[in-house]
Parts: C-alpha cells; structure tokens; sequence
C-alpha cells in the first residue's frame, strides 16, 4: 500500500513538474516578451520540459510494473494505450517548438537577431496545442485508475 502511494506521488510530481515547464514555454513564448535572455530560457525550459516528461513516462511505467493492479492487468487496458499515443502525439508536437528554440540561439549567436513575429507565434501555438491536448491524459488516468472503460 505504502509502495503504491509513493508511485502516485511521483508520478503526480512528475506530471506537475511538466505542466509547470509546459506553462512557463507557454508564458514566455511571446512576440511582445522576445529578447535574447528569453530566448536562452526558452532552450532551457524546453531541456526541463523534456526531462519532466521522460520523468513522467518512467513513474507511469513504474505504476504499471509495480503497482497494485500489476503489468499484466495495466497493459492490457485501452486506456493506457490511449494515454501512451496522445503522450507520444504530445512529445512529436514538441519538436517543432524545440528546434525553433535550437535555431534562435544559432542565429543569435551568430549576430542574427530576434526571430520574427509569425516564428515566434508558430512556436507558441505548438506549445499552447500541447497544452491542451495534456489534459486528457488525466482524463484517461482517471478513468483507467477507476476501471472505467477497463478490461
């Protein structure tokens, strides 16, 4: 009971560590904020983001492995499946957001200036429809750990 408690706790602080680096892209990733110290924090908070979700994937596996409905129950649910490909759809919708950051710092550094406006809101809307697609992840989690819709 004790081990399944401390899964759920990290797997919701793990959760929450990446909605916090999601909102913070979201904040910062504004034509009217744009300066090169935002720039360099937008690559950093891309890395943290990135890593929040790879923390996220591992306690989620973890739940499944150790858990107190076991691997074999866990991963026969559609749910879970649901929850996989929207996290996989979620982390391909980060990559256009993440090389553009990669290409500012580039052209910053090689004395090219700002990106323009439609780079940046090209960015920002990325990081905003991966935001709202996260939320049915909990959807999905909740439902799953109700054995709703379950197997």
């Amino acid at each position: 009971m004790l081990l399944e408690a401390l899964l759920a706790y990290a797997h919701i602080g793990a959760i929450l560590g990446l909605v916090v680096f999601m909102t913070s892209q979201a904040a910062l990733c504004r034509v009217e904020w744009m300066n090169e110290a935002v720039v360099h924090r937008l690559g950093r908070l891309d890395r943290l983001t990135d890593i929040a979700a790879l923390t996220v994937l591992a306690t989620g596996l973890a739940r499944a492995w150790w858990g107190a409905k076991g691997w074999d129950w866990t991963w026969s649910q559609p749910l879970l499946h649901l929850k996989l490909t929207v996290f996989i759809v979620i982390g391909l919708m980060a990559l256009p957001p993440a090389r553009a950051y990669r290409r500012w710092r580039a052209a910053l550094a090689a004395g090219q200036g700002l990106p323009s406006e439609g780079e940046v809101r090209q960015a920002r809307r990325w990081v905003m429809i991966q935001a709202h697609v996260l939320l049915l992840l909990p959807l999905a989690g909740t439902l799953l750990a109700r054995g709703i819709w379950t197997r």
